[in-house]
């Protein structure tokens, strides 16, 4: 099995998995388009169309020494492929509570890969650097090509720091900067002569001996997925390297490796009964675990100079977050309300605020808004937010979870109240904010606030579905539907995007648009943005063309 996600598909279970997606299986969480078959077909037709483009796009040539012969722009083009599929997939969730928290740490790894140089510039500038949450209860993590990184929301929930989950992210982020994937797809394209070999030399001794033949195919199969075994392993030890120097210079704690490689090797003692995915992609080897313990033992004792400041409560709320949001059962849900519930009772003079404490009210509100027990969620997160009222970066977390509380139980003039919409500091409070000033029918406040924050974050999918929201209550329907269209340009949904700007100009044709004034510049936003949109899908459509002349 190869180390790396979802790439050992291209060795010895390629057989299988191309069957599996002929007949459009579900491969693990992802419905539409299958991660593994994906690479496994980029390991063929769309690394040799990749590749012989390399000669001629000189200024696309790799970092000299990373070993890949795949050009970034091409390795970005297939991941962005990918991530469309993503997008569009039901379990993909884009959550701004958990989003800011996962970003709290992606940052200092990105500034510390950067500094450190192991992100070149060159990368940085073609590469997304998008974090993806994924709506799954399993224990995994994954890289895709061109910068994307995945996270399972029940990763979240089982590691019991920043620092463990850190150590997770910065692992996947050297995969990327390391550019493993397209160096393994490189070097599945040296062994391919091997492996045609083997087949030639097994049809020349079917005349004389089957089984010599079955042996030579057999052998030469073998041969080829050895090497890719070692390959991956010799990439995971170096992710291992990288990524503890990353998470380390960016000022988290080296004990999260120690602690996210108990729970791994925890789970590896009891078999993994399949919540671990994580584990299968990246087996612990007897030579990483000796490797990662000896970083360990040589990290410089303390706190670090640039030591990251530690909230255990914040995590132990994001924990029971995306515990709910993992679509738990009925039961499971009842179990954290009734967790909760039992110390709502005791004086809040006489309760401490532990980060235990926090997680469990947090995560009994979320839970009991869920089963639409409003007067439940209510009473605990009122009292979290009594309670986290003296805690710095606790705070403005229950008090959004209050706002979506009472959101959810129609309590719209509670929760428009509770909104402090002008001193947004974040992206999770604009937009959970933004949410209950819509519903209180104050949109034009909205719209002018998140045209401000499209303008320095154009790839913010659900701001633009926000915006397009905000508008659309204000009879602006031509800005609504150009916002809609945006919010799929930034999913990458390019026809959709396409369909939707064609209908804001036939909107501007009729006349039945209602903007008002100065619509000459919207209908040339409009203009420009077609044309633009249309030139990316044909060059799509010319990259497939390409891809599918080369396939064999």
């Amino acid at each position: 099995m190869s180390d790396l996600p979802f790439t050992h598909s291209a060795t010895s279970r390629s057989g299988d998995l191309a069957q599996r997606c002929a007949n459009g299986q579900r491969l693990g969480w992802l419905s539409r388009v299958s991660l593994a078959c994906w690479l496994m077909f980029a390991a063929g037709s769309v690394s040799q169309a990749q590749l012989s483009e390399a000669p001629i796009r000189a200024s696309q040539l790799p970092s000299l020494g990373d070993g890949s012969e795949l050009a970034a722009a091409s390795e970005r083009r297939l991941g962005d492929r990918i991530a469309s599929s993503i997008f569009r997939d039901p379990d993909y969730i884009d959550d701004p509570v958990l989003g800011d928290y996962l970003q709290g740490i992606w940052q200092p790894l990105m500034d510390a890969a950067r500094q450190r140089g192991e992100l070149s510039a060159e990368l940085e500038e073609r590469f997304a650097w998008t974090v993806m949450l994924v709506r799954d209860r399993t224990v995994n993590a994954f890289a895709l090509p061109g910068g994307y990184l995945g996270i399972h929301t029940g990763l979240i929930a089982v590691v019991s720091s920043a620092d463990e989950l850190a150590a997770v992210m910065g692992h996947e982020l050297s995969h990327v900067t390391q550019r493993h994937i397209s160096r393994l797809m490189t070097q599945q394209q040296r062994q391919m002569p091997w492996v045609i070999g083997a087949m030639i030399l097994g049809a020349l001794a079917a005349s004389k001996s089957p089984d010599a033949a079955n042996v030579a195919i057999v052998g030469g199969q073998a041969l080829a997925a050895q090497g890719q075994l070692n390959f991956s392993r010799d990439m995971e030890r170096e992710a291992d390297r990288v990524g503890f120097g990353v998470m380390v210079d960016a000022g988290f704690e080296a004990s999260g490796v120690s602690g996210m490689f108990e729970k791994l090797q925890q789970a590896s003692r009891l078999n993994d009964n399949g919540s671990f995915p994580y584990l299968r992609s990246h087996p612990l080897t007897t030579q990483r675990i000796a490797e990662a313990r000896a970083r360990l033992q040589t990290a410089a004792p303390g706190p670090s100079a640039h030591a990251m400041p530690r909230n255990p409560h914040l995590h132990s709320m994001m924990s029971a977050r995306a515990q709910v949001l993992g679509n738990p059962g009925v039961d499971a849900l009842r179990r954290l309300m009734t967790q909760a519930q039992r110390v709502k009772s005791a004086p809040v003079s006489m309760v401490a605020l532990t980060p235990e404490l926090a997680g469990s009210l947090y995560g009994g509100a979320f839970a009991a808004s869920r089963l639409r027990e409003h007067a439940v969620a209510h009473t605990l997160a009122a009292r979290l937010k009594t309670l986290a009222s003296t805690l710095h970066g606790a705070t403005s977390t229950a008090d959004l979870l209050m706002i979506e509380v009472d959101l959810e139980a129609g309590k719209i003039a509670e929760a428009a109240a509770e909104s402090q919409f002008s001193m947004a500091t974040s992206r999770a409070e604009l937009m959970v904010q933004a949410r209950a000033l819509l519903a209180a029918g104050r949109a034009a406040e909205v719209a002018d606030t998140l045209q401000i924050w499209v303008v320095t974050h154009p790839k913010d999918a659900l701001a633009w579905q926000l915006l397009s929201d905000a508008w659309g209550r204000q009879n602006q329907l031509t800005r609504a539907v150009r916002a809609e269209a945006e919010s799929r340009v930034a999913q990458l949904d390019y026809p959709a995007a396409l369909d939707r700007l064609k209908a804001a100009q036939e909107l501007m044709r009729s006349g039945r648009d209602g903007s008002g004034p100065n619509m000459h510049i919207e209908a040339s936003i409009i203009d420009t943005r077609t044309r633009q949109v249309a030139a990316l899908i044909r060059e799509q459509a010319l990259e497939d063309k390409i891809d599918r002349k080369l396939q064999p």
